[in-house]
């Protein structure tokens, strides 16, 4: 008679450990990038510039 542990190794390969996908922690993290910094304050010193103009030309 077979036993559950026969059945499911019919069909696995002989090593059938496989390498994790997304391993958890241990490894060196790369450092974080703020790449946006400079066109945010480009957008808001524009949208000043636009707030400032619109209050000169139309007091």
């Amino acid at each position: 008679m077979k036993t559950e542990a026969d059945f499911y190794a019919s069909d696995r390969p002989p090593h059938p450990k496989l390498p994790e996908d997304r391993p958890r922690g241990g490894g060196p993290k790369a450092p974080l990038v703020h790449t946006g910094t400079w066109s945010i304050i480009a957008i808001v010193a524009i949208v000043v510039l636009v707030i400032a103009v619109g209050i000169v030309l139309f007091p």
